[in-house]
């Protein structure tokens, strides 16, 4: 016992997985396995819009036409959003995975900052996918393998495997069982590709696994390609980002989501309309969606932040309903006020402002009518 009463936990807390096996790393998948590298074909790297001309897994490009802060820079080397996607009628899946850094996250499950989780559906069928299991690992490593299913029926089957949402990955190779067949995904409804560019939320702060961000959760339900381009703590609107973004091919809609990193209203109001209009003047007629962000949990208890909130979303919705009255009819404003709910808003988050999964699930769920509308 402390001097406190309280009794000292460390060793306690250490041993739990000696009590429940439920709470142990993955083990490795005990049959022969044979490994490939998922930058062969048939498989399929979607989420990254640079990979067919650099082939590494980082959300930017590396030429610097365009200089991005430092920070920027290194965030684009987490691989959020990134998808690895194949079928195959292997029996058993495993993943060996080397990082960039360690785990560090306080408030974020290793799962979600360095983990990779799997979904399965039916053959050449993009939706639905069900989940199946995620990398559970010693996190003091910065290279893990983990099996990930064993002992299925060995059917065709669709897989997605959701890559890192808060760390880099060196290396990645997918275990599967010797002589299983391996064909292409299926294909999207279309080339198009859904782009979302943010901050920290928008990055799957603070997701208990890659599934489970919003952009990844919105990929389950549209048949299409995302790419997050979410930047934590620095999705501030720079026109440099906003010119690089522009040189995205195919993009179907980009989602303008930073307003939690503006930094203040009166810098907010200048960087806004200079970034649509530097991605409008390449794309005349891709549909924007401006999202205001989501409330913080303890705005009833702090009024200052609530009224901050709406300062800032009634200047979004003026500056759409300006453009949208000068032609720009491709333009629209999306309310995230409400997208948590309206009586338990403040159980969604982790700290008060960054989602938890149920979050993220709302939030995917009050995005994607509004996708729909606008895309099929």
């Amino acid at each position: 016992m402390r001097k406190d009463g309280c009794l000292h936990m460390d060793k306690i807390l250490k041993s739990v997985d000696k009590f429940d096996e439920n709470m142990r790393p993955n083990e490795r998948s005990e049959g022969e396995v044979a490994w490939h590298s998922p930058l062969d074909e048939p498989f399929q790297i979607n989420g990254f819009a640079w990979f067919a001309e650099e082939a590494i897994f980082r959300r930017l490009p590396t030429w610097a036409t365009y200089k991005v802060p430092e920070a920027v820079d290194h965030l684009a080397n987490h691989t959020a959003g990134g998808q690895i996607r194949f079928q195959s009628d292997s029996a058993s899946l495993s993943v060996k995975v080397k990082l960039k850094g360690r785990a560090d996250m306080p408030h974020m499950p290793a799962t979600g900052q360095c983990g990779v989780d799997c979904y399965v559906g039916d053959q050449d069928t993009a939706i639905p996918l069900q989940y199946a299991n995620s990398t559970k690992y010693d996190i003091n490593l910065i290279e893990y393998e983990c099996s990930l299913f064993t002992n299925w029926q060995p059917t065709m089957r669709n897989i997605v495997l959701n890559m890192p949402l808060y760390q880099g990955v060196e290396e990645i190779s997918i275990g599967l069982d010797k002589g299983a067949t391996i064909s292409p995904p299926p294909k999207y409804l279309s080339d198009k590709k859904i782009i979302i560019y943010g901050t920290s939320i928008t990055q799957g702060g603070c997701a208990t696994r890659p599934g489970m961000m919003y952009s990844n959760i919105l990929s389950r339900k549209i048949p299409l390609e995302f790419i997050n381009l979410g930047f934590s703590g620095n999705g501030k609107g720079e026109p440099e980002l906003s010119e690089i973004i522009s040189q995205i091919d195919n993009p179907g809609c980009l989602i303008v989501d930073y307003e939690g990193n503006c930094v203040s209203t009166e810098l907010f109001r200048k960087t806004l309309p200079e970034f649509i209009k530097i991605y409008r003047d390449q794309h005349p007629l891709t549909p924007i969606i401006v999202v205001s962000r989501i409330p913080y949990a303890r705005e009833k208890l702090t009024p200052h932040l609530y009224e901050m909130r709406m300062e800032r979303k009634h200047f979004q919705q003026s500056l759409v309903n300006e453009l949208r009255e000068k032609g720009d009819l491709n333009i629209y404003f999306f309310d995230g006020s409400r997208s948590l709910g309206d009586e338990d808003f403040f159980e969604c988050t982790v700290d008060g402002s960054h989602p938890t999964d149920l979050g993220f699930l709302r939030m995917a769920n009050a995005l994607e009518p509004v996708l729909r509308t606008i895309l099929l």
